[in-house]
């Protein structure tokens, strides 16, 4: 029997412990496991609650080229809907939606307005109009107006953070009771102009709110249509964000004769500290993206496409001193860090991670990592000849990882095309940014790939069958 001094024996377990943080971090993809469709169109974007100007329709062509399905878009008092009783107003509004439609995605119609025929005080607590008939006959005119118009929308949500009112940009701040009475209201007049529409809320800026479960009991017991419910959370960290999802799904297994889709309809890192760190944000979204398809999330909406300043004078006709001041100051003082386009309209690396989500497009594909920072997504489209499998994966942690990337159930040598997404180049030529690598070959026999992730690094891989 070997006996070793003491000395040894520490210098035998320091190398036994270098070598197994130097073993790779393991991530394996099953190329002909599916599990159903990404429907990675639905991890989609928003804009708006700050001017009625299109935000953004000078980049029309960038947004389509990341095929989101839904844009949601706030309805805010300025867009100037009823402008007197009787009289309807949709000319601004159309301009805001007909630029969601040339991106070819679809409107969430928020609706945060409070008409000042109806709402003569300026108050968030106050919430209800002064005549449900003509608030009902406003919504009926305007559901009816887009649905003449062809537009296809089919979600309505009712209400912007009608739990904190103004400090959400919104002028309403609900009790339970009258955000149930304001959404039964509103809610019929949406399904009269429209039966085949999708009506839900309350878009929470906190899910804890009594207002959700006060909507799920109207929902359930009072047979109220309630298709989707939303709420928002802006937080750096990802697993709170999950932490979000998983705790409304477990509170609607609390009302199993509902079956709401969920929206998580704002989200973005916690911007009153965003990091000093380019590279963090745009491995956060990519993150975040797991993180909601791990916990089935049904939607999601990036707030939001592009900075934008607001105008004090806009604001002050339908809120308080107070939340006209806290508006403007946010906007115009504060440094932003929320749209994929900055306030001069450049594009910001964020961008570049959803175009890369972009391409996992067909079925999800199964994939298991060994790493607790280290996550991946794959797709495989049968409509690509050439393209069909796409992976990406990335480091979600300030300490660089090696990576071994195990491809399974490869019938053939494949042609691998790596992009690295490189955040802290100070250009914005999508080719700098999105870096291609040398292509090289996978062999069926040898279907490993070995790379680095730096610390919070992205990389992709498409990979063509060759012929």
């Amino acid at each position: 029997m070997m006996r070793y001094s003491l000395a040894a024996m520490i210098a035998l377990l320091y190398a036994a412990g270098a070598l197994a943080q130097s073993e790779p971090t393991r991530v394996t993809v099953s190329l002909n496991e599916r599990l159903g469709p990404m429907k990675i169109d639905q991890f989609a974007l928003g804009q708006g609650g700050l001017s009625e100007d299109p935000m953004w329709d000078s980049r029309i062509a960038e947004v389509r080229a990341l095929g989101p399905k839904v844009i949601r878009l706030f309805i805010q008092e300025y867009f100037d809907l009823l402008p007197a009783k009787g009289k309807y107003h949709f000319e601004t509004l159309d301009r805001s939606i007909d630029t969601i439609l040339q991106a070819g995605a679809k409107p969430l119609m928020c609706i945060c307005f409070k008409p000042r025929v109806l709402f003569p005080t300026v108050n968030h607590d106050i919430v209800e109009p002064n005549d449900y008939g003509q608030w009902e006959e406003l919504i009926f005119q305007l559901v009816r107006h887009y649905r003449q118009r062809g537009a296809g929308i089919r979600y309505w949500e009712v209400a912007n953070e009608p739990d904190i009112g103004e400090s959400g940009g919104c002028p309403y701040r609900f009790q339970p009771d009258s955000y149930c009475r304001y959404y039964q209201h509103t809610v019929s007049a949406i399904l009269l102009a429209d039966p085949n529409a999708l009506v839900g809320g309350p878009a929470l800026a906190g899910w804890r709110s009594p207002i959700l479960p006060a909507l799920l009991d109207l929902a359930s017991k009072d047979k109220v249509p309630l298709h989707f419910v939303s709420w928002h959370i802006y937080s750096s960290d990802p697993k709170a964000i999950r932490g979000t999802i998983d705790n409304v799904q477990a509170l609607l297994k609390k009302y199993p004769d509902l079956h709401p889709e969920t929206f998580l309809d704002e989200w973005n890192l916690d911007l009153g500290f965003p990091p000093s760190d380019p590279r963090i944000q745009p491995c956060y979204v990519a993150e975040v993206a797991w993180q909601m398809k791990e916990a089935g999330l049904d939607y999601s909406c990036y707030y939001h496409i592009r900075d934008y300043h607001v105008q004090f004078e806009r604001f002050a006709p339908f809120m308080s001193a107070g939340g006209t001041a806290f508006m403007a100051g946010w906007w115009n003082r504060m440094p932003q860090f929320d749209g994929l386009f900055d306030f001069q309209n450049n594009v910001r690396p964020a961008y570049f991670t959803f175009k890369l989500l972009s391409r996992l497009t067909g079925d999800r594909l199964r994939v298991e990592s060994r790493g607790p920072s280290v996550h991946a997504l794959a797709a495989r489209d049968d409509r690509y000849s050439a393209y069909q499998y796409n992976v990406l994966v990335w480091n979600f942690s300030g300490s660089p990882v090696q990576t071994e990337i195990a491809l399974k159930d490869v019938a053939s040598s494949l042609t691998a095309k790596p992009l690295l997404l490189d955040a802290a180049t100070p250009s914005n030529d999508e080719i700098a940014r999105l870096k291609p690598e040398r292509s090289f070959e996978v062999k069926a026999d040898q279907p490993t790939i070995r790379t680095s992730l730096e610390p919070y690094g992205i990389r992709f891989w498409s990979f063509e069958q060759r012929r």
